[in-house]
C-alpha cells in the first residue's frame, strides 16, 4: 500500500488529502501523470497548443451538421417505411432482423438465445431482408 496525496492528481482539492491505495493504482496514477506531463511538453515544444475552434464556429459546423426540414422529413418517412416493413415480417424474422441490425447482437448469440443453429438464424435474416426489399418496392 502506498500513501498518495489526492491534491497532486485532482485540481479541485484545495488542501492536502492523503489516502492509501494499492501499489498498482499508485503506479497507474504515476504513469498517467508522467504521460500528461510529456504531452504538455510536446505541445509546448511543437507550439501545438491551439484549437481549431476559435469561437467562430468552424469546428462546430463540421461536427454538428444541421439538417434541413426536408431532410428531416425524408428521414422520418424512410424510418416509418422501414419499421412498417419490419412489422410486416413474421414475428421470428422481425425479431431476428431487429436484434441483429438495430441492437447489434451477433447471429451466434441470437441462435443460442433461440436454441437453434446459426445457419437457421442466418437464413431467417436473409429471408427477412428479401421480404423487406419486396415490401419496400411495393410500398412506393
Amino acid at each position: 500500500m502506498k500513501r498518495i496525496n489526492l491534491r497532486d492528481y485532482y485540481p479541485f482539492y484545495q488542501s492536502d488529502f492523503f489516502v492509501e491505495v494499492a501499489d498498482e493504482i499508485a503506479l497507474s496514477l504515476k504513469c498517467f501523470k508522467l504521460s500528461e506531463n510529456a504531452y504538455r511538453l510536446r505541445t509546448y515544444r511543437q507550439k501545438a497548443y491551439y484549437s481549431l475552434d476559435r469561437g467562430d464556429g468552424i469546428e462546430q459546423e463540421i461536427v454538428f451538421i444541421s439538417l434541413s426540414p426536408q431532410e428531416i422529413y425524408e428521414r422520418r418517412v424512410t424510418n416509418h417505411e422501414l419499421y412498417t416493413a419490419i412489422n410486416s415480417l413474421p414475428e421470428k424474422q422481425a425479431k431476428r432482423v431487429y436484434a441483429h441490425f438495430f441492437l447489434g447482437i451477433s447471429k451466434t448469440a441470437i441462435a443460442k438465445a433461440d436454441g437453434i443453429s446459426e445457419s437457421a438464424v442466418r437464413e431467417s435474416i436473409e429471408r427477412g431482408l428479401k421480404n423487406i426489399e419486396k415490401f419496400l418496392k411495393n410500398f412506393r
